[in-house]
């Protein structure tokens, strides 16, 4: 039995990187060794193990056969006669085929450390074809390591697997946990042009891709075109190590205009309500997360009303905050606010103005929820004013008054204009 530490945390020892997870994979054994030598089994398609003292994952040296269309597809072998180099030559790219002995030796049969010296993104061997979800593995480490690029004759690949309708056999669950962790990289918008150069985009994220090459009026938007100003959101939300769910927030917010009539162009009046539309089929579509679905639609829905906060009348701020949710839910709301700023800021020259509307709304939403609707409840009861059909309406109009008038005080004291109601 011959154990080696392989994958990711060669590559980013080597990349002097923090590493992440360790993964082994051993050679020369069967399953009943690892079983006598303590190890848990673990795996369901092949014989995976956890360490009886650091429970960290031992796989046995495998390799794998295409045996019908889709990432499910392969027949896996694994048994003592598998060996190191076989093992390797299975896995995605050079840069993840370099295995270290204990005693320090590397082995890396694949030339993954010239393309680490490179900063090439390169796949091993022909079986790359045989996964679509490498494709979006590949794109997600493109915007890990936004200095790499992809060597041409993996993108000649990549083409080929999509041509072949390879990214179409896709199902939603990878889609997204691929989607999900490329996004919580360090330049997301990597990720997006890979998958669009190869024509996986339209496949997968087809609203998505509907934004490129649609303009935008050139006073709001320096940079015109729907989907570089996506790109641009979401790497000014990485910079600002914004969460998961601004992030898709960001990139469901302007899903409408990649709908807009040619003949209406560049203008996208209503976009919003169509972006909801697209943002909800989308996130039902991969399955995303119930709580970050509901912020990007959210953001889709409000992200214009957000940027026009300070000209807000105190009743049409106090319904926006209605919407959020912001008495049940107010913990949303910084994620929301983060994804309007960078719809804002991440336009070229906007930055500097910074985005006041982000304080504007939180102080109106620390107005609205100190009224305490409770004692308004109290105090009509003690007035005889509660015990009607008609008294719970009552109530809820007394408290969003008291809400607005709330609302108009904090924006008064704050500076801003007030406009009547």
């Amino acid at each position: 039995m011959r154990i080696y530490r392989v994958g990711g945390s060669v590559r980013d020892e080597l990349m002097q990187l923090p590493a992440g997870d360790r993964d082994w994979v051993v050679v020369g054994a069967t399953p009943d060794d690892m079983r006598v030598a303590g190890y848990t089994p673990v795996g369901r398609d092949f014989p995976v193990f956890l360490h009886p003292d650091t429970h960290e994952e031992y796989a046995l040296a495998r390799t794998e056969r295409k045996t019908a269309p889709g990432y499910r597809g392969f027949v896996f072998h694994a048994d003592a006669s598998v060996t190191l180099e076989e093992d390797l030559q299975r896995r995605d790219l050079t840069i993840n085929a370099i295995a270290r002995a204990d005693d320090g030796t590397l082995f890396d049969p694949c030339n993954g450390r010239a393309d680490i010296e490179a900063r090439v993104l390169r796949h091993v061997g022909p079986a790359f074809a045989e996964d679509p979800v490498r494709i979006l593995r590949l794109a997600r480490f493109a915007a890990r390591f936004h200095g790499f690029t992809v060597a041409p004759e993996t993108r000649a690949l990549m083409r080929g697997m999509v041509e072949a309708g390879e990214a179409g056999a896709l199902v939603a669950e990878r889609v997204w946990q691929e989607l999900s962790r490329g996004l919580m990289e360090a330049h997301p918008s990597r990720m997006i042009d890979v998958l669009r150069d190869c024509g996986a985009l339209a496949v997968v994220l087809p609203e998505v891709d509907a934004l490129f090459g649609v303009p935008q009026p050139e006073k709001h938007h320096p940079e015109i075109d729907t989907g570089i100003h996506l790109l641009q959101c979401l790497d000014w939300a990485a910079a600002h190590d914004a969460s998961l769910a601004t992030r898709w927030a960001l990139l469901a917010h302007d899903l409408g205009k990649g709908t807009t009539p040619r003949e209406d162009w560049p203008r996208h009046i209503a976009h919003e309500a169509r972006s909801v539309k697209l943002a909800h089929a989308l996130a039902e579509r991969l399955r995303v997360p119930t709580e970050i679905a509901d912020i990007g639609r959210l953001v889709a829905q409000e992200h214009t009303n957000v940027h026009r906060a300070a000209e807000l009348r105190a009743d049409t701020m106090v319904k926006l905050l209605e919407r959020l949710d912001v008495m049940r839910k107010p913990e949303r709301l910084a994620d929301m606010l983060l994804a309007c700023e960078a719809d804002q800021r991440s336009r070229p020259g906007f930055d500097a103005a910074g985005y006041p509307q982000a304080d504007i709304v939180r102080r109106a939403a620390a107005a609205f929820r100190a009224v305490d609707a409770g004692a308004i409840a109290r105090s009509m009861a003690e007035k005889g004013k509660t015990g009607s059909p008609e008294s719970g309406p009552a109530i809820a109009r007394e408290v969003q008054a008291a809400r607005i008038s709330a609302v108009a005080a904090e924006r008064s004291a704050s500076g801003l204009r007030v406009v009547p109601k």
